[in-house]
């Protein structure tokens, strides 16, 4: 499995330095402020894509 062309063994790298760098107490306040970000992120571009949209219709 790829996300972002980054393999499962590098994803471990970084959940340990994470771990290391952070603490077992931080990752879970850490991984819900990310999702909240990326879920924010994805319906910000959602809105700008129906904005597009609507101001094409108008212009037809």
């Amino acid at each position: 499995m790829r996300v972002f062309g980054i393999g499962m063994p590098e994803l471990l790298v970084i959940l340990l330095i994470c771990l290391l760098i952070f603490g077992a107490g931080k990752l879970p306040e850490i991984g819900k402020a990310f999702g909240k970000t990326i879920s924010a992120f994805k319906k910000g571009m959602k809105d700008i894509d129906e904005d597009e949209k609507k101001d094409e219709d108008k212009k037809k």
